[in-house]
């Protein structure tokens, strides 16, 4: 599974980054949305986790632009406070962390979408 995680933290970026990683995940991390923009169209990601709060392009809109083209795409959403329902509003495969989150909370949630996306893939 590919997976972008954008975070404009350099410390979280990178130590979240590397503890995504596992088998049959390759991750690549962006600290902004514009560039993980510019990779996707290269190559669309599997999986996108995202900050919400970046600069320039915010996550939630980086969000919305993926999901117009591919309304089918695994997101996931980090914020520091809760965002309700809203993001469920833009398709089954939309999904939050509420941050600080502890890494089992995120090794969970990965291992979810992994099972469905498998199951939909057969």
């Amino acid at each position: 599974m590919r997976i972008v995680y954008i975070e404009d933290n350099d410390e979280l970026r990178e130590t979240i980054g590397c503890l995504m990683e596992g088998p049959g995940r390759i991750v690549t991390c962006c600290a902004n949305a514009e560039e993980a923009l510019q990779l996707d169209a290269q190559a669309p990601f599997d999986l996108v986790v995202t900050d919400v709060s970046l600069p320039g392009q915010s996550g939630t809109d980086l969000a919305q632009t993926l999901l117009k083209a591919a309304p089918q795409r695994w997101i996931v959403l980090c914020s520091g406070y809760d965002l309700g329902h809203y993001p469920s509003q833009w398709g089954p495969h939309v999904r939050t962390l509420l941050k600080p989150f502890e890494i089992e909370d995120l090794e969970d949630l990965l291992g979810q979408i992994e099972t469905q996306r498998a199951a939909t893939l057969q």
